[in-house]
């Protein structure tokens, strides 16, 4: 492969808001270099695929994207970056022979760098990384919303999970960087921010003087920032001051998604989570006592090893007596190197299939009752299109409209719901 500059940059991003934060930051890289971003599927000579190593079907889509991406141009640089880079990084090229250069969860600022002169770097050691690695972005394709990555890794644990071993241990973003970063942002237009990180809830405690309710009181002073989200969080974080924020910063939205991975305290127990479902319903309780029209998202894993009828039932219950307005449904994956991929037990496919449509008709009907309730009601939208946006807790509202709308705040009444969607009418 001849060795030169090049101008062109495309890339796909599997997964989570994190790797479309890496992503985003990264592609920042590439332009202050001179390069232009160009669609995936459009010639470029440098392609990066960013791999989600979640599950074995997160596996077998990046292996798939990478063979296809080679085949748009042949005399491309092929990068491979990410978690299923990092965990398969002494097989990523024996598995899709068309990689050029593997990056794994670290190393990202020298991308640029590493591409131009062709020299594959050493995959690091995630575990031994102490400091969270400095990308940083100042704008995104989105008009409205925008990523800001305030962490990086977990020490949770989990049994089930492959994440803390690709990457790594809780390194938490300075404040001052986070702020930084929030003021452009703002100052680029940006009116929504999503706080998002491998493990959000974790923030600061390998910093003195900061946490989570900190940083997220410190962004709200940003005049334009008017919505703050968190993309994920634990029920462990629901203390005091967690719900006197709540109280005291509008700007945060009446949106959580609160984990629960099971309903059943067995089930959690050997996922090594660290709480039981009473604990779970207290921080629920606190938060809507707050908050009642809080929207409620969570991820539940069906069929975990050993999982019984009477286990599953109890985690049907207890998704009923919650009430979210949505939930993520995994099937359990064997995760190579995890402590549940060596428990006995371990469930059938079809039934794991049949436990998760189960859940998701519960799920549907729940949502669809979740969402009847606002019928009738006004809500504030941020429009990302000239007539389409989302409300403060996370549900996607549609008018009928010809006006320039995208990035303005606007109360919409609420007529009817078409499936998953409300229906409304601008108030004047």
């Amino acid at each position: 492969m001849e060795n030169k500059l090049k101008k062109t940059i495309a890339v796909y991003t599997l997964g989570c808001k994190v790797n479309q934060y890496d992503t985003d930051a990264v592609v920042e890289l590439f332009e202050k270099k001179g390069y232009t971003l160009v669609d995936f599927d459009a010639p470029a000579d440098v392609y990066i695929v960013n791999t989600c190593t979640v599950t074995h079907l997160s596996d077998r889509k990046c292996r798939q994207m990478l063979r296809r991406t080679k085949k748009i141009n042949p005399n491309s640089t092929l990068v491979a970056m990410g978690c299923y880079a990092q965990i398969s990084k002494e097989k990523i090229k024996e598995e899709v022979e068309e990689i050029d250069i593997v990056i794994g969860t670290d190393n990202r600022k020298n991308i640029v760098n590493i591409i131009e002169n062709l020299i594959p770097p050493p995959i690091s050691d995630i575990m031994q990384v102490n400091e969270f690695e400095e990308l940083e972005i100042s704008t995104t394709n989105s008009k409205t919303r925008s990523y800001l990555k305030i962490q990086e890794g977990c020490n949770n644990y989990c049994s089930y999970c492959i994440i803390p071993y690709v990457r790594g241990k809780i390194r938490s973003r300075k404040e001052n960087n986070i702020i930084n970063e929030a003021i452009r942002l703002s100052n680029a237009g940006f009116k929504e921010i999503v706080l998002t990180g491998i493990h959000v809830a974790s923030y600061g405690k390998d910093l003195e003087n900061t946490n989570l309710v900190t940083i997220i009181k410190k962004i709200a002073e940003i005049e334009g920032i008017k919505r703050i989200r968190l993309s994920s969080i634990e029920p462990n974080i629901v203390n005091d001051d967690f719900i006197n924020m709540l109280q005291t910063t509008p700007k945060l939205c009446n949106h959580f998604h609160l984990s629960l991975q099971s309903g059943s305290d067995t089930v959690l127990k050997r996922m090594n989570r660290k709480y039981t479902t009473n604990m779970y319903l207290e921080s629920v309780e606190k938060i809507r006592k707050v908050l009642p029209n809080v929207g409620l998202t969570t991820d539940i894993i069906v069929g975990f090893p050993q999982e019984t009828k009477k286990e599953f039932q109890e985690t049907l219950d207890f998704v009923n007596k919650i009430g979210f307005l949505d939930i993520h449904i995994f099937p359990y994956s064997i995760r190579k190197g995890t402590r549940a991929a060596q428990m006995s037990g371990q469930i059938a496919s079809n039934i794991k299939e049949e436990r998760a449509k189960q859940l998701q008709q519960l799920q549907t009907f729940n949502r669809n009752k979740f969402l009847d309730n606002i019928i009738g009601k006004e809500v504030m939208v941020l429009f990302e299109n000239s007539n389409t946006g989302f409300t403060n807790n996370y549900i996607k509202v549609k008018v009928n409209n010809n006006k320039e709308l995208i990035n303005q705040i606007i109360k919409i009444k609420i007529e009817k719901r078409e499936d998953n969607i409300l229906i409304g009418e601008i108030v004047l």
